[in-house]
């Protein structure tokens, strides 16, 4: 079968091309396993994570990616949970213990023997891959294959960043960045919350314009001051100074929720000109966010067929992968990038 290949970690401001085109071997389903033939996969800014090192792969080579939509073409000797045929996806949860406190305390996200998949186990970059039949998830036939793949992912710890912000309806929420994860929070949160302003705080002038197309009541630079300060903003961005300057227009009381996996290095030493006043007094909160549960991607799925949410995706066969994760990095992004196998 087709893949792409992760074989070295490297940076992508020297390397434009990280991945390698490979023939390899289709996976076989084993015990409870189902075998996917992948349809579509998202292109994730934690692909950029695994590339350059911050978060690096169990194993090298490794097939990135965790955006995964397809159909069910095999199952192993003890999966019955699917049928041959039916519509799936996976997302960035590959397995977790289940035994475990956190496990069993529906907090499988913290999960000591946590697994990725596209980094602790071969990803969707590729025409076939394997999971455990209750790590998949049946998908809505709302959505078609490549608005579904950014669901399971950007779409999912979106919806687990906004309920970490403890939120009330009328109270301004703030995002900053303005990617494929914020793009669908704007677009949930306005049905969640109706009557709460959505302030976006974004680099360029186009990202700025998408966010106002999208219903935002305000966008403006990262350091710009939004109409309100916000009871709460949820940070999608690799940097450190999107997070300083949201502290700084935070309300009191206010939670700023870091959706990310791992933050890039560049500015990091701006954190030292972090003002105890100005910044973290009156009771401001940091909470991060990490990974995601089952049960976040199985409610928010239903949210997204309902509402009905619908992503902005770029889409690239399979080949492109390189050129979809090149821009990713210079941040040309409108919505979500996904690659599909048959184009």
């Amino acid at each position: 079968m087709r893949a792409m290949l992760l074989n070295k970690i490297v940076d992508l401001a020297q390397h434009s091309a990280p991945l390698a085109p490979a023939e390899v071997p289709r996976p076989e389903p084993a015990g409870s396993q189902i075998l996917i033939r992948v349809t579509a996969c998202g292109v994730c800014h934690t692909e950029l994570d695994e590339i350059e090192g911050r978060t690096p792969p169990a194993r090298l080579p490794m097939t990135p990616g965790h955006q995964v939509v397809g159909r069910v073409a095999a199952l192993g000797p003890a999966a019955g949970r699917f049928q041959p045929g039916a519509r799936v996806g996976v997302a960035w949860i590959y397995s977790a213990c289940g035994r475990c406190d956190f496990c069993r305390q529906g907090q499988e996200n913290l999960c000591a023997e946590f697994m990725a998949t596209g980094r602790d186990a071969h990803g969707g970059y590729a025409e076939f891959m394997t999971v455990e039949e209750l790590f998949a998830h049946a998908l809505p036939e709302e959505l078609d294959d490549a608005r579904a793949a950014p669901l399971l992912c950007a779409g999912a710890v979106g919806y687990r960043s906004l309920r970490l912000c403890n939120l009330a309806n009328g109270q301004a929420l703030g995002l900053t960045g303005f990617g494929a994860s914020a793009h669908l929070v704007l677009q949930l949160s306005r049905h969640l919350y109706p009557d709460s302003p959505v302030y976006v705080f974004a680099r360029g002038g186009d990202e700025q314009h998408f966010a106002r197309e999208l219903g935002a009541a305000w966008a403006g630079h990262t350091d710009d001051s939004p109409p309100a300060a916000p009871r709460a903003i949820i940070d999608t961005t690799p940097a450190w100074r999107p997070v300083i300057a949201a502290l700084a227009c935070l309300a009191p009381g206010g939670r700023l929720v870091v959706n990310a996996i791992r933050k890039e290095s560049k500015d990091r030493d701006l954190l030292s000109g972090i003002d105890y006043a100005t910044h973290l007094w009156q009771e401001k909160e940091i909470k991060s966010v990490a990974n995601v549960t089952r049960r976040d991607v199985e409610e928010f799925l239903a949210l997204a067929a309902r509402i009905p949410i619908r992503p902005e995706v770029q889409t690239y066969p399979l080949e492109a992968a390189n050129q979809a994760l090149l821009e990713l990095k210079q941040r040309k992004i409108r919505g979500a990038k996904v690659l599909i196998m048959g184009k």
